[in-house]
């Protein structure tokens, strides 16, 4: 995840940082190499921090992973959780991104996001769309700053979203982490109809 401000909002909460970026903690990359069989295809925003290693990266400002293509088979996404100011946009649209490209170029897309339920982006790309979510034990997720997890950990929980073909798959590399869902369970998704139809 890249950060463009040091101020910038959470999920609701104002967090004061130094640090530009909030990489994805190791034991999350091997479960995400896991799931994709040892290959991320892309990594739509990338930073010179992390240990990612995708395929395809892209970094800003030479790229901007929302303006380019994510026609890609294996995607991770630890997207910026503020606002981006200079360019208009907000986790929403990364989201809203991540679920188009299960959408329309059958993509296995995983992302690592703030548990936010009550937002439009909850209601409009996960709940009825993703096929799992992994709501993880974590209490204060520790991401890789400057190199090392030793620091007080994110203000907010996070959950690993995926959209895919392989809830099973999912559900087991992921489960050791925190409680997942099954998000093709159909009273689940027609009560998120009901709840996407309110908002």
């Amino acid at each position: 995840m890249e950060t463009t401000i040091a101020k910038t909002d959470f999920a609701g909460r104002s967090v004061h940082s130094q640090s530009q970026t909030w990489c994805t903690p190791p034991k999350y990359v091997d479960a995400v190499r896991k799931m994709f069989d040892g290959i991320v295809s892309l990594d739509p925003c990338s930073n010179k921090d992390s240990i990612v290693n995708a395929q395809t990266e892209y970094i800003l400002p030479e790229n901007d992973g929302l303006k380019e293509s994510w026609n890609y088979p294996t995607i991770y996404v630890n997207p910026p959780y503020g606002a981006d100011y200079e360019r208009g946009t907000t986790i929403k649209d990364w989201i809203g991104k991540c679920e188009d490209a299960y959408a329309t170029y059958n993509s296995e897309v995983l992302a690592l996001i703030p548990v936010a339920t009550n937002t439009a982006h909850w209601k409009k790309y996960i709940f009825g769309k993703a096929t799992g979510i992994c709501f993880l034990y974590d209490t204060r997720l520790k991401f890789l700053v400057n190199g090392s997890t030793e620091n007080k950990g994110a203000p907010m929980a996070c959950a690993i979203v995926y959209w895919g073909n392989n809830y099973d798959k999912f559900c087991e590399i992921f489960s050791q982490f925190g409680a997942t869902i099954d998000g093709k369970c159909i009273n689940f998704r027609e009560k998120t109809k009901q709840l996407t139809m309110e908002f």
